[in-house]
C-alpha cells in the first residue's frame, strides 16, 4: 500500500493489542511495540499513556476501566482531547 502514489503519505496511526502484546502501527508502516506495554495516539496520547501507567501501577482496574479514566484525564488537560470516547473490546473464551 505505501507504493500506492495516493496512500504514500498517510499519517494515520492504529493501536492494537491482544492480551499478550500492545503495537502502534504508524502510516509509514512502523510497527512499534511500548515500553511497559501501555501506548496513546493523538494529541492527548502522551497524558493519557501517563495516566494509563499510573492506573496500572496502583489500581486493580481492568483494562478497560483503565483505558476510560485514562482518556478522562487527558480529556481534561489537554484542549485538543474531548471526553466522547468509544471503546472496543474484544472478548476472548480464555
Amino acid at each position: 500500500w505505501r507504493t500506492d502514489r495516493y496512500l504514500r503519505r498517510l499519517e494515520a496511526m492504529m493501536i492494537v493489542a491482544d492480551k499478550d502484546v500492545t503495537l502502534t502501527l504508524s502510516g509509514a508502516g512502523d510497527v512499534l511495540e511500548p515500553q511497559f506495554g501501555v501506548t496513546g495516539i493523538g494529541s492527548g496520547g502522551d497524558y493519557a499513556r501517563a495516566a494509563a501507567r499510573a492506573l496500572l501501577d496502583e489500581t486493580e482496574l481492568d483494562a478497560e476501566a483503565v483505558v476510560r479514566k485514562a482518556m478522562a484525564i487527558a480529556g481534561s488537560i489537554c484542549v485538543y482531547t474531548n471526553e466522547a470516547l468509544t471503546v472496543e473490546t474484544i472478548h476472548t473464551d480464555d
